[in-house]
Protein backbone atom coordinates (compact mmCIF):
# COMPACT_ATOMS: atom_id res chain seq x y z
CA UNK A 1 0.00 0.00 0.00
CA UNK A 2 3.01 2.11 0.93
CA UNK A 3 4.15 4.68 -1.97
CA UNK A 4 5.68 7.90 -1.27
CA UNK A 5 5.05 10.64 -4.03
CA UNK A 6 6.79 14.12 -4.16
CA UNK A 7 4.93 16.21 -5.76
CA UNK A 8 5.81 19.84 -5.12
CA UNK A 9 1.92 21.04 -5.01
CA UNK A 10 0.70 17.99 -2.52
CA UNK A 11 3.60 18.79 -0.02
CA UNK A 12 2.42 22.90 -0.10
CA UNK A 13 -0.65 21.91 0.70
CA UNK A 14 -0.07 19.37 3.46
CA UNK A 15 2.05 22.20 4.98
CA UNK A 16 -0.59 24.35 4.84
CA UNK A 17 -3.15 22.31 6.19
CA UNK A 18 -1.59 22.30 9.27
CA UNK A 19 1.52 20.27 9.69
CA UNK A 20 2.23 22.22 12.82
CA UNK A 21 -0.36 20.50 14.60
CA UNK A 22 1.52 17.69 14.50
CA UNK A 23 4.76 19.13 15.68
CA UNK A 24 3.59 19.31 19.05
CA UNK A 25 3.02 16.01 18.82
CA UNK A 26 6.48 15.02 17.76
CA UNK A 27 7.68 17.32 20.90
CA UNK A 28 5.65 15.26 23.36
CA UNK A 29 7.97 11.90 22.73
CA UNK A 30 10.25 10.98 25.06
CA UNK A 31 13.44 10.97 22.91
CA UNK A 32 15.44 8.14 23.08
CA UNK A 33 13.93 6.22 20.51
CA UNK A 34 13.35 6.66 16.62
CA UNK A 35 11.93 3.28 15.78
CA UNK A 36 9.02 3.23 17.47
CA UNK A 37 9.63 1.62 20.60
CA UNK A 38 9.35 2.51 23.97
CA UNK A 39 8.04 6.42 23.05
CA UNK A 40 5.02 8.46 23.20
CA UNK A 41 2.32 8.10 20.63
CA UNK A 42 0.74 10.84 18.75
CA UNK A 43 -2.29 9.75 17.77
CA UNK A 44 -3.83 12.65 15.12
CA UNK A 45 -7.95 12.51 14.63
CA UNK A 46 -8.57 14.31 11.42
CA UNK A 47 -12.00 15.54 12.48
CA UNK A 48 -13.18 18.19 15.08
CA UNK A 49 -13.86 16.43 18.81
CA UNK A 50 -17.37 15.05 19.20
CA UNK A 51 -17.41 12.54 16.77
CA UNK A 52 -16.43 9.09 15.50
CA UNK A 53 -12.91 9.59 14.79
CA UNK A 54 -12.75 11.99 17.98
CA UNK A 55 -14.20 8.88 20.40
CA UNK A 56 -12.33 6.50 18.57
CA UNK A 57 -8.75 7.96 19.06
CA UNK A 58 -9.57 9.32 22.50
CA UNK A 59 -10.32 5.74 23.37
CA UNK A 60 -7.24 4.74 22.34
CA UNK A 61 -5.35 6.82 24.19
CA UNK A 62 -7.10 6.19 27.42
CA UNK A 63 -6.75 2.14 26.94
CA UNK A 64 -2.69 2.61 26.26
CA UNK A 65 -2.25 4.60 28.98
CA UNK A 66 -4.11 3.05 31.37
CA UNK A 67 -2.35 -0.36 30.35
CA UNK A 68 0.53 1.43 30.26
CA UNK A 69 1.28 0.33 26.54
CA UNK A 70 3.08 3.02 26.00
CA UNK A 71 5.03 5.97 27.93
CA UNK A 72 2.11 8.52 27.07
CA UNK A 73 0.06 9.10 24.25
CA UNK A 74 -1.24 12.64 23.01
CA UNK A 75 -4.31 13.25 20.79
CA UNK A 76 -4.41 16.20 18.15
CA UNK A 77 -7.33 17.10 15.87
CA UNK A 78 -7.02 18.44 12.29
CA UNK A 79 -10.22 18.27 11.35
CA UNK A 80 -11.33 19.57 7.97
CA UNK A 81 -12.51 17.82 4.37
CA UNK A 82 -13.64 14.75 5.32
CA UNK A 83 -10.42 13.80 7.36
CA UNK A 84 -8.37 14.39 4.16
CA UNK A 85 -6.58 17.57 6.00
CA UNK A 86 -5.21 15.11 8.32
CA UNK A 87 -4.18 12.57 5.97
CA UNK A 88 -2.43 15.45 4.28
CA UNK A 89 -0.84 15.93 7.77
CA UNK A 90 0.80 12.68 8.02
CA UNK A 91 1.92 11.88 4.49
CA UNK A 92 5.04 13.95 4.38
CA UNK A 93 5.87 12.88 7.97
CA UNK A 94 8.26 10.23 9.02
CA UNK A 95 7.60 9.93 12.59
CA UNK A 96 6.97 6.05 13.66
CA UNK A 97 5.59 7.02 16.63
CA UNK A 98 2.49 8.75 14.49
CA UNK A 99 -1.58 6.88 14.47
CA UNK A 100 -3.71 8.46 11.86
CA UNK A 101 -7.09 7.66 13.38
CA UNK A 102 -9.37 7.07 9.76
CA UNK A 103 -12.38 4.46 8.40
CA UNK A 104 -14.81 4.41 6.28
CA UNK A 105 -15.59 8.13 5.98
CA UNK A 106 -12.81 8.76 4.65
CA UNK A 107 -12.42 6.48 1.63
CA UNK A 108 -15.12 8.21 0.54
CA UNK A 109 -13.98 11.63 1.34
CA UNK A 110 -10.89 10.84 -0.67
CA UNK A 111 -12.39 10.64 -3.60
CA UNK A 112 -15.50 13.38 -3.53
CA UNK A 113 -12.85 15.89 -2.81
CA UNK A 114 -10.71 14.50 -5.47
CA UNK A 115 -7.75 14.44 -2.41
CA UNK A 116 -4.18 14.57 -3.47
CA UNK A 117 -3.38 12.84 -0.53
CA UNK A 118 -4.51 9.39 -0.61
CA UNK A 119 -4.82 6.50 1.88
CA UNK A 120 -2.70 4.31 -0.37
CA UNK A 121 0.64 6.75 0.57
CA UNK A 122 0.00 5.43 4.42
CA UNK A 123 0.92 2.39 6.17
CA UNK A 124 -2.13 0.43 7.53
CA UNK A 125 -1.69 -0.98 10.30
CA UNK A 126 -5.22 -2.34 11.75
CA UNK A 127 -8.68 -2.28 11.49
CA UNK A 128 -10.53 -1.84 14.45
CA UNK A 129 -14.00 -1.19 15.19
CA UNK A 130 -17.45 -1.44 12.94
CA UNK A 131 -20.52 0.60 14.03
CA UNK A 132 -24.08 1.04 12.98
CA UNK A 133 -25.51 3.67 11.54
CA UNK A 134 -28.71 5.48 12.94
CA UNK A 135 -31.10 7.98 10.93
CA UNK A 136 -32.82 9.98 13.51
CA UNK A 137 -34.96 13.26 13.81
CA UNK A 138 -36.09 15.69 17.02
CA UNK A 139 -38.19 14.04 18.99
CA UNK A 140 -41.06 16.62 17.92
CA UNK A 141 -40.68 16.18 14.25
CA UNK A 142 -43.58 15.38 12.28
CA UNK A 143 -41.66 12.09 10.90
CA UNK A 144 -42.52 9.15 12.87
CA UNK A 145 -40.87 6.22 10.54
CA UNK A 146 -38.35 6.30 8.38
CA UNK A 147 -41.09 6.10 5.38
CA UNK A 148 -42.36 9.38 6.51
CA UNK A 149 -39.03 11.00 6.01
CA UNK A 150 -38.03 9.05 2.78
CA UNK A 151 -41.47 9.89 1.41
CA UNK A 152 -41.05 13.77 2.60
CA UNK A 153 -38.00 13.88 0.74
CA UNK A 154 -39.26 12.08 -2.64
CA UNK A 155 -41.81 14.64 -2.57
CA UNK A 156 -40.45 18.24 -1.66
CA UNK A 157 -36.14 16.96 -2.72
CA UNK A 158 -34.39 20.02 -0.95
CA UNK A 159 -36.54 21.73 0.68
CA UNK A 160 -35.68 18.56 3.77
CA UNK A 161 -32.47 18.79 5.07
CA UNK A 162 -30.74 15.95 6.26
CA UNK A 163 -27.28 16.55 7.95
CA UNK A 164 -24.47 13.83 9.14
CA UNK A 165 -20.82 13.76 8.71
CA UNK A 166 -18.52 14.88 5.89
CA UNK A 167 -19.47 14.67 2.25
CA UNK A 168 -19.27 11.12 0.36
CA UNK A 169 -18.62 9.81 3.94
CA UNK A 170 -20.37 6.94 5.53
CA UNK A 171 -23.73 9.16 6.72
CA UNK A 172 -24.16 10.71 3.00
CA UNK A 173 -23.23 7.29 1.75
CA UNK A 174 -26.34 5.73 3.48
CA UNK A 175 -28.76 8.49 2.83
CA UNK A 176 -28.05 8.34 -1.02
CA UNK A 177 -28.45 4.11 -0.91
CA UNK A 178 -31.42 5.17 1.20
CA UNK A 179 -33.13 7.29 -1.80
CA UNK A 180 -31.65 5.06 -4.52
CA UNK A 181 -33.11 2.02 -2.44
CA UNK A 182 -36.79 3.94 -2.59
CA UNK A 183 -36.88 4.52 -6.21
CA UNK A 184 -35.11 7.60 -6.58
CA UNK A 185 -33.01 7.33 -10.09
CA UNK A 186 -29.26 7.33 -9.08
CA UNK A 187 -29.06 10.34 -11.67
CA UNK A 188 -31.37 12.77 -9.95
CA UNK A 189 -30.45 11.52 -5.90
CA UNK A 190 -27.80 14.92 -6.13
CA UNK A 191 -30.88 17.08 -7.39
CA UNK A 192 -33.05 15.59 -4.47
CA UNK A 193 -30.97 15.04 -1.41
CA UNK A 194 -29.98 18.20 0.56
CA UNK A 195 -27.39 17.16 2.37
CA UNK A 196 -25.93 19.48 4.94
CA UNK A 197 -22.26 18.06 5.88
CA UNK A 198 -20.44 18.43 9.12
CA UNK A 199 -16.53 17.54 9.58
CA UNK A 200 -17.68 15.98 13.08
CA UNK A 201 -20.71 14.40 14.76
CA UNK A 202 -20.60 16.95 17.43
CA UNK A 203 -21.47 19.55 15.08
CA UNK A 204 -24.22 17.53 12.92
CA UNK A 205 -25.69 16.50 16.49
CA UNK A 206 -25.91 20.38 18.05
CA UNK A 207 -27.34 21.46 14.35
CA UNK A 208 -30.32 18.75 14.80
CA UNK A 209 -30.98 19.66 18.26
CA UNK A 210 -31.49 22.94 17.67
CA UNK A 211 -34.09 22.24 14.30
CA UNK A 212 -31.35 24.01 11.96
CA UNK A 213 -32.20 20.63 10.01
CA UNK A 214 -34.85 17.82 9.25
CA UNK A 215 -32.93 15.03 10.84
CA UNK A 216 -29.82 13.28 10.92
CA UNK A 217 -27.66 10.39 10.44
CA UNK A 218 -24.83 9.51 12.53
CA UNK A 219 -22.98 6.53 14.44
CA UNK A 220 -24.99 5.24 16.93
CA UNK A 221 -22.78 5.66 19.23
CA UNK A 222 -23.31 9.65 18.58
CA UNK A 223 -26.58 9.42 18.98
CA UNK A 224 -27.66 6.71 21.29
CA UNK A 225 -27.82 8.81 24.29
CA UNK A 226 -30.11 11.79 23.28
CA UNK A 227 -32.25 9.20 22.10
CA UNK A 228 -32.43 7.49 25.44
CA UNK A 229 -33.29 11.26 26.99
CA UNK A 230 -36.03 11.66 24.61
CA UNK A 231 -34.31 14.51 22.49
CA UNK A 232 -34.24 12.74 19.27
CA UNK A 233 -36.40 9.97 17.38
CA UNK A 234 -34.45 7.04 15.88
CA UNK A 235 -36.34 5.98 13.10
CA UNK A 236 -34.04 3.42 11.72
CA UNK A 237 -30.60 1.42 12.15
CA UNK A 238 -28.06 0.58 9.21
CA UNK A 239 -27.12 -3.03 10.03
CA UNK A 240 -28.32 -6.60 8.52
CA UNK A 241 -29.58 -6.89 12.78
CA UNK A 242 -31.40 -4.66 15.63
CA UNK A 243 -28.71 -2.76 17.12
CA UNK A 244 -28.25 -3.53 21.17
CA UNK A 245 -27.90 -0.10 22.58
CA UNK A 246 -31.15 0.50 20.42
CA UNK A 247 -32.92 -2.75 20.54
CA UNK A 248 -36.63 -1.10 19.55
CA UNK A 249 -35.55 0.52 16.47
CA UNK A 250 -35.92 -1.25 13.58
CA UNK A 251 -33.16 -1.76 10.17
CA UNK A 252 -33.85 0.00 7.40
CA UNK A 253 -34.76 -3.87 6.08
CA UNK A 254 -36.84 -4.47 8.12
CA UNK A 255 -38.47 -0.88 7.06
CA UNK A 256 -38.75 -2.31 3.28
CA UNK A 257 -35.64 -0.47 2.57
CA UNK A 258 -33.11 -2.93 0.91
CA UNK A 259 -29.99 -1.32 2.42
CA UNK A 260 -27.31 -2.28 4.95
CA UNK A 261 -24.06 -0.32 5.57
CA UNK A 262 -21.65 -0.03 9.08
CA UNK A 263 -19.02 2.42 9.34
CA UNK A 264 -15.56 0.62 10.19
CA UNK A 265 -12.96 2.80 11.67
CA UNK A 266 -9.12 1.92 11.98
CA UNK A 267 -5.09 3.43 12.28
CA UNK A 268 -2.63 3.91 9.70
CA UNK A 269 0.49 5.35 10.22
CA UNK A 270 2.93 7.31 7.70
CA UNK A 271 3.99 5.87 4.34
CA UNK A 272 7.51 5.96 4.96
CA UNK A 273 8.17 3.98 8.04
CA UNK A 274 9.89 1.22 7.57
CA UNK A 275 8.89 -2.82 8.16
CA UNK A 276 10.14 -3.06 11.56
CA UNK A 277 8.57 0.06 12.86
CA UNK A 278 5.09 -1.14 11.10
CA UNK A 279 5.60 -4.78 12.93
CA UNK A 280 5.51 -2.49 16.52
CA UNK A 281 3.02 -0.74 15.74
CA UNK A 282 0.88 -3.62 14.73
CA UNK A 283 1.83 -5.66 18.07
CA UNK A 284 1.12 -2.12 20.26
CA UNK A 285 -2.52 -1.94 18.53
CA UNK A 286 -2.84 -5.75 18.49
CA UNK A 287 -2.26 -5.37 22.42
CA UNK A 288 -4.55 -2.74 22.89
CA UNK A 289 -7.10 -5.25 21.51
CA UNK A 290 -6.52 -7.83 23.35
CA UNK A 291 -6.82 -6.27 26.81
CA UNK A 292 -9.91 -6.36 29.44
CA UNK A 293 -10.33 -2.43 29.28
CA UNK A 294 -10.56 -2.47 25.45
CA UNK A 295 -13.07 -5.00 25.74
CA UNK A 296 -15.32 -3.25 27.69
CA UNK A 297 -15.00 0.35 25.60
CA UNK A 298 -15.95 -1.60 23.15
CA UNK A 299 -19.59 -2.79 24.69
CA UNK A 300 -19.98 0.66 26.80
CA UNK A 301 -19.33 2.34 22.80
CA UNK A 302 -21.84 -0.02 21.52
CA UNK A 303 -18.71 -0.52 18.79
CA UNK A 304 -18.14 -3.91 17.20
CA UNK A 305 -14.86 -5.61 17.33
CA UNK A 306 -13.43 -5.74 13.79
CA UNK A 307 -10.06 -6.56 14.19
CA UNK A 308 -8.12 -7.33 11.15
CA UNK A 309 -4.13 -6.29 11.03
CA UNK A 310 -1.02 -5.76 9.10
CA UNK A 311 -1.00 -7.22 6.11
CA UNK A 312 -5.05 -8.67 6.00
CA UNK A 313 -5.65 -4.79 7.18
CA UNK A 314 -4.58 -3.75 3.63
CA UNK A 315 -5.71 -6.23 1.60
CA UNK A 316 -8.98 -5.10 3.29
CA UNK A 317 -8.43 -1.79 2.43
CA UNK A 318 -7.56 -2.05 -1.04
CA UNK A 319 -10.93 -3.72 -2.30
CA UNK A 320 -13.16 -1.12 0.17
CA UNK A 321 -11.50 1.80 -1.64
CA UNK A 322 -12.38 0.03 -5.03
CA UNK A 323 -15.76 -0.86 -3.71
CA UNK A 324 -16.66 2.66 -2.78
CA UNK A 325 -15.38 4.03 -5.46
CA UNK A 326 -18.16 2.44 -7.39
CA UNK A 327 -20.65 2.87 -5.05
CA UNK A 328 -20.16 6.52 -5.20
CA UNK A 329 -20.25 6.56 -8.77
CA UNK A 330 -23.30 4.76 -9.01
CA UNK A 331 -25.20 7.08 -6.65
CA UNK A 332 -23.86 10.12 -8.53
CA UNK A 333 -21.65 11.53 -6.19
CA UNK A 334 -18.48 11.20 -7.78
CA UNK A 335 -17.85 11.46 -12.25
Amino acid sequence: MRHARTVAAFVAAATLAGCSALSSGDQSRSGGSSDGGASRLSIVVPADPGGGWDQTGRAIQAVLEGEKLVPGATVTNVGGAGGTVGLANIATSSDPNLLLVMGLVMVGAVETNQSQARIEDTTPIARLTEEQEVIAVPIDSPYETIGDLVEAVRTHGKEVTITGGSAGGTDHILAALLLKAAGVAPDAIGDTLNYVAYSGGGESLAALLGHNVDAGVSGVSEYAEQVKAGTLRALAVSGAEREALLPDVPTLSESGYDVELTNWRGVVAPGSIDDAQRERLVALVTDLTKSDAWVQTLEERGWSDAFLAGDAFDTYLQGNIAEIKGVLHDIGLVG
